[in-house]
């Protein structure tokens, strides 16, 4: 998950600044594989937002990482880490700062949560981000506890979206069953993941970076679709009814209630009870 988060951050497209802010509750893993200094960082971030809630704060707090991607990083201890996003996620405090970074024009701030539920104290960020990334594996375990979850993923945020990471069912397959279209699959980039994980040293980001690698290619065109759904959606002409498209038939996922989705993506409305003819016909014909 952080892998992906630094190669979706490096690989943003610009003319917009991206920034990664490091809020997993288990601890951060970036400043360990990037050998960067204690501070600046995520508790430092959180001590300054006591005092000033300027836009341009969190910039102050980062380092930088081989390829210029600017970082806060968290710290490795997962107790301190918790305490210190339960500080700054604290609407009062330090949540401000994230949002007030990220409202200013060509900005973006990606923020690593971790694997997240509803008693995350990096719940306040995901509530206020614009759009959520949801990576899983697409295997039928994985899908069987997300598919309990996706109602209270719901309300967390307006714009969910959800990545494939590895082997395993096809997004189709994953549609089907879930009634959510996957942005895609994060393929199995062990290169390109050493790379975005700071080993071996040796390697440049120039050569062997984000911007060649099969998971920075993919990061770049999640990217794309991200910007693109947050753009204002233009006035389209005015069309017909849509005529219903068969439902392919795709492997079940053991766990998972099936319930097929339309072309469109949205899961199919049960049909209606169709009423028995032959008892309509002979209402209150008694025998």
């Amino acid at each position: 998950m952080t892998t992906f988060s630094v190669a979706l951050a490096a690989r943003w497209p610009s003319p917009s600044r991206a920034l990664l802010v490091e809020a997993d509750p288990s601890g951060g893993d970036v400043g360990t594989r990037f050998s960067l200094e204690s501070t600046p960082g995520l508790v430092s971030l959180a001590v300054a937002a006591r005092r000033s809630d300027d836009p341009a704060l969190l910039w102050q707090h980062t380092q930088t990482l081989p390829g210029g991607l600017p970082v806060v990083a968290a710290p490795p201890d997962a107790d301190r880490a918790r305490a210190v996003l339960s500080a700054l996620a604290d609407p009062t405090t330090g949540a401000g700062v994230l949002r007030a970074a990220a409202n200013l024009p060509d900005t973006v701030v990606i923020v690593d949560c971790g694997r997240i539920d509803a008693g995350s104290p990096a719940m306040p960020i995901v509530r206020s981000a614009d759009a959520m990334v949801l990576l899983t594996r697409a295997h039928a375990d994985d899908l069987a506890h997300l598919a309990r979850r996706l109602p209270a993923i719901g309300r967390w945020t307006a714009h969910p979206a959800m990545l494939l990471v590895g082997d395993g069912y096809a997004p189709a397959e994953v549609a089907r069953e879930l009634g959510v279209l996957p942005l895609g699959r994060v393929p199995d980039d062990p290169h390109g993941a050493a790379v975005l994980c700071g080993r071996p040293r040796s390697l440049r980001w120039g050569r062997s970076g984000p911007a060649h690698s099969a998971l920075g290619q993919v990061a770049h065109k999640v990217a794309k679709v991200l910007l693109a759904e947050q753009e204002p959606p233009a006035a389209l002409p005015r069309q017909g009814p849509v005529e219903s498209q068969p439902v392919p038939v795709l492997r079940p996922v053991p766990g998972v209630p099936a319930n097929p989705v339309s072309a469109t993506g949205l899961r199919l409305a049960p049909a209606p009870p169709q009423p028995n003819q032959e008892n309509t016909s002979r209402g209150g014909h008694a025998s």
